[in-house]
């Protein structure tokens, strides 16, 4: 149980906090992190391409978001699950199932991430992101999956290990 908290920093999206002698960052803007892990009918695994600030690189991710974000601290997880999956990539799913809850990076924040697998896509839009988003929408053959990730690592692409975690989480649910 923790004894000392103190709050160093809040800031729009971040904060930075340290409880026990412990400093580790926390969001500001938002009640959680959902990521999706969206198959298509064909076996393809949906994956978003965009420009990362903080590692000056583009890089290959699942599609994910914050939930809340958008003012409503109530939201449900699912529902910003499908919004998230809509806005990034243009699909929507006719099933959202809930594959396992875990931190993102355990050392470094408070953050936890719920991942979905999302199937019975359906194009619906463009994807792409918002207005302060750049996303290029990649299908990826999940059975080439190191090769096809391999390429674009090759090509200077960062690939975010989280898309790993992904593929393993929902294959072993079958």
């Amino acid at each position: 149980m923790a004894k000392n908290k103190t709050i160093h920093y809040a800031g729009r999206y971040l904060g930075m906090t340290e409880t026990d002698n412990w400093e580790y960052a926390y969001r500001t803007n938002a009640s959680g992190v959902v990521v999706l892990v969206p198959v298509t009918d064909d076996g393809e695994l949906v994956l978003v391409e965009q420009f990362r600030i903080p590692v000056q690189s583009r890089v290959m991710e699942l599609p994910a978001g914050l939930v809340g974000d958008n003012g409503d601290f109530e939201e449900r997880f699912k529902t910003a699950a499908q919004r998230e999956l809509i806005e990034e990539t243009g699909f929507r799913a006719k099933s959202i199932e809930q594959l396992l809850s875990a931190p993102s990076t355990p050392g470094m924040a408070n953050e936890m991430i719920t991942i979905y697998l999302a199937t019975g896509l359906e194009r619906v839009g463009p994807g792409g992101g918002d207005d302060n988003e750049d996303i290029t929408v990649h299908l990826m053959p999940m059975d080439n999956a190191v090769e096809w990730l391999s390429a674009r690592q090759a090509e200077g692409v960062m690939i975010d290990p989280k898309i790993f975690a992904g593929l393993f989480w929902a294959g072993a649910r079958s």
